[in-house]
């Protein structure tokens, strides 16, 4: 079958993680096969706003515990609040999960941020007691 083919197309799809992929989405579809929803269904209140801001307590901590396609426009995502514990799942548009998944790459870059920072400063404390313990001699040659 041709790229070209009228009966399906081909999208590139980029996952919350990163990764992309391309799908094949066929307009023809076996009998029985009931078409996806086209409506999301939120896990809870707020969710429709900002995948990342918990509606039972408003944490802005919310993550995703899971994640699948759910048609050519939507999202089926299992979502966790560390705050209070909440957990639930709805299917969402595309662009509230890119929102979602720049969200998290803030938070992400945070983290590192975060990391790198109490790493120097761990770094600078142990310099510091290293060279005062060589001024001190508390630090001889057998050490090594």
């Amino acid at each position: 079958m041709s790229l070209h083919d009228p009966r399906h197309y081909v999208r590139r799809v980029v996952l919350p993680s990163g990764k992309t992929i391309e799908v094949v989405y066929f307009e023809d579809q076996p009998a029985g096969t009931a078409p996806v929803a086209a409506t999301p269904t939120p896990a809870h209140d707020e969710v429709t706003q900002d995948l990342h801001l918990c509606g039972a307590c408003a944490s802005n901590l919310v993550y995703p515990t899971e994640w699948e396609e759910a048609g050519a426009t939507h999202w089926e995502v299992t979502l966790r609040c560390p705050n209070c514990e909440w957990a639930g799942s709805g299917v969402f548009e595309q662009d509230l999960v890119e929102r979602f998944d720049e969200e998290l790459d803030r938070g992400t870059e945070a983290l590192v941020r975060d990391l790198k920072r109490l790493a120097h400063a761990n770094m600078e404390d142990e310099i510091e007691r290293f060279t005062t313990a060589l001024d001190e001699d508390h630090i001889v040659p057998e050490d090594f």
